[in-house]
């Protein structure tokens, strides 16, 4: 019996699309997952781009009934809606994340805000909010110069384990490749070493 197709959906937040460790290192992730799952889909969303900021008439039209949206609101939705679609499909999420000025990249920040819609990646209970994507796993492929992951200068790691957990993804595994600068051959071995722990979990 053939195994169903799953999708795994990679997200580069390293503005560097040559020489960047987040992406390096997240494709030898992708590759050492894909080798034990060959069935997986890949799907790349590519932030260097840029990505559109919230803004009053995207407050607006996500807060319009979607029966009573305006095709310009149904526009300006348009790239969010293409990103929560992507991110539902998905089984499996792999972020890589430099660190920049002790924060996520700016791109990053505003896929973050595109992708947290409520009714659709999270809901308001009466208990407080409460994620919608259940059963995915998700990746962050942590890079810095000098800032350690897990830190009290670190302001990404943690942010977007919250963010995931507040979408609903709580399985997040990080890969470590903090403090390049400091001491790089330690902090791609660290990194690697983590890769293949993955590996032989999956």
């Amino acid at each position: 019996m053939t195994k169903q197709a799953t999708t795994l959906l990679r997200i580069n937040a390293s503005m560097r699309k040559h020489g960047s460790t987040s992406r390096q290192l997240t494709d030898e992730l992708i590759d050492s997952l894909v080798a034990s799952q060959p069935n997986k889909q890949i799907v790349t969303r590519e932030l260097a781009g840029g990505v559109p900021f919230v803004d009053e008439d995207w407050i607006g039209a996500n807060f319009t009934d979607e029966s009573e949206r305006s095709e310009a609101q149904k526009a300006k939705l348009a790239m969010s809606d293409e990103m929560v679609a992507e991110l539902e499909a998905a089984d499996t999420i792999v972020i890589g994340v430099p660190i920049y000025n002790f924060g996520v990249p700016a791109a990053l920040k505003a896929w973050v805000d595109m992708v947290c819609r409520a009714r659709r990646t999270f809901a308001y209970t009466e208990n407080g909010p409460v994620g919608l994507l259940k059963d995915k796993k998700a990746y962050l492929v942590i890079a810095s110069g000098g800032t350690d992951s897990g830190s009290e200068i670190d302001f990404a790691t943690g942010y977007l384990r919250h963010v995931l957990g507040f979408i609903g993804i709580h399985d997040v595994t990080v890969v470590d490749a903090s403090g390049l600068m400091k001491d790089e051959n330690a902090s791609l071995a660290r990194a690697r070493g983590q890769i293949s722990e993955q590996l032989e979990a999956a």
